[in-house]
């Protein structure tokens, strides 16, 4: 567990507050006080054994001068390391880190190249997941996207007010994905904006499911590689109870959350398997409890909390059915995102068969008189 912030001791004290016993000025007089103490005392003893006084000259020199670097080399040695490790971090290497085993300055500057080197490789890694969330979100409307337009100029389609409506709506999809996306940069400061209102379920969750299977279809014609599934023998059925279900919630992070929920488990299901969205009413006003099962092989319990972290993609060593892959492991991740936006939850429940996916969303809030 880490210290708060008043209990982190500042440099060159202990935490009880007192100078800290082996810092280096403490060294550096000890150095001093041994060199004369050791000086006086061949003096002395020169003097009491009419020893001449060249040669104790020489053995307190030769024996200050290996105290000296003694302590010399205890100073510079944890200097190179530090010097290594920034250079490392110049070249945008940050798995590097200086060893911690000491009580002065040293160990202090140690630990603060350590912990600039964790904030910076936390920046990079983040950079690196914003640019595959991205790709990873662009694909389903850019795919649909490119499939009418493919059909329209191929004369399989003609260009009618239905076919660019359908254009249409992957685009301005495609603009609201963008703009959700670049969020995530903010996603840290907490302060990624949040549009909710309150909707329906039944037609909301119909459109979601009519929307997943048309690019299911639509991918199924392309080889594109997108990394998504192109199953169309997984049946998608919907259960909302009551049907004049309502929540509040930004429907477009639910979106999300659904959309991806759907593309795993469509893609661990068996061949000509059944994929259910259900959908109940919550304990407060306007709140969801969402649920999505499949009839898949299941998530082993020793994964359950693993499987919404970003580039997992399970234990499962193949998907199940033709036309499905690994997928990036992002579409949990970005589930679990959108939900801890709602302050809601998600996570796996259990299942006799397949994998159960179970989210609560807490609805409109009371604000206390």
């Amino acid at each position: 567990m880490s210290d708060g912030p008043a209990a982190r001791k500042s440099p060159g004290e202990e935490p009880w507050g007192g100078v800290r016993p082996f810092s280096i000025k403490t060294k550096l007089g000890a150095l001093v006080v041994i060199s004369v103490l050791i000086t006086t005392g061949l003096s002395m003893i020169a003097v009491h054994t009419k020893t001449e006084l060249r040669f104790i000259t020489v053995f307190s020199m030769i024996a200050t001068l290996l105290i000296t670097q003694f302590v010399a080399h205890s100073l510079t040695s944890p200097l190179d390391e530090m010097n290594a490790v920034a250079r490392s971090i110049s070249h945008g290497d940050y798995t590097r880190r200086v060893k911690e085993n000491r009580r002065d300055e040293l160990g202090d500057l140690a630990e603060t190249i350590n912990v600039m080197a964790d904030e910076l490789e936390a920046q990079d890694r983040q950079r690196k997941e914003l640019v595959a969330n991205v790709s990873h979100e662009l694909r389903t409307p850019i795919a649909g996207l490119r499939a009418v337009l493919e059909n329209v100029v191929d004369g399989i389609a003609e260009p009618d007010t239905e076919t660019m409506r359908t254009a249409l709506k992957q685009t301005e999809r495609l603009g609201r994905l963008v703009e959700t996306l670049l969020d995530l940069s903010r996603l840290d400061n907490g302060v990624v904006p949040l549009r909710k209102r309150r909707f329906e379920v039944w037609p909301y969750l119909s459109g979601v499911l009519k929307e997943a299977n048309m690019v299911a279809s639509a991918r199924g014609s392309m080889t594109s590689g997108s990394g998504n599934h192109t199953r169309t023998d997984v049946h998608l059925h919907l259960d909302v109870s009551p049907p004049e279900l309502t929540a509040h919630a930004d429907p477009e992070r639910i979106h999300q959350v659904v959309a991806n929920l759907i593309d795993n488990a469509v893609k661990h299901s068996p061949p000509h398997g059944r994929v259910t969205v259900k959908a109940r009413r919550g304990p407060q006003p306007e709140s969801l409890e969402l649920e999505v099962l499949d009839e898949g092989p299941g998530i082993p319990k020793s994964e359950w909390r693993k499987v919404f972290e970003r580039f997992n993609r399970g234990a499962v060593s193949r998907p199940h059915g033709p036309g499905s892959d690994g997928g990036t492991g992002l579409g949990l991740a970005i589930a679990r995102w959108a939900v801890d936006l709602h302050g809601g939850r998600i996570g796996v429940a259990e299942s006799e068969r397949g994998c159960r996916i179970l989210v609560t969303l807490p609805g409109e809030r009371s604000v206390p008189s």
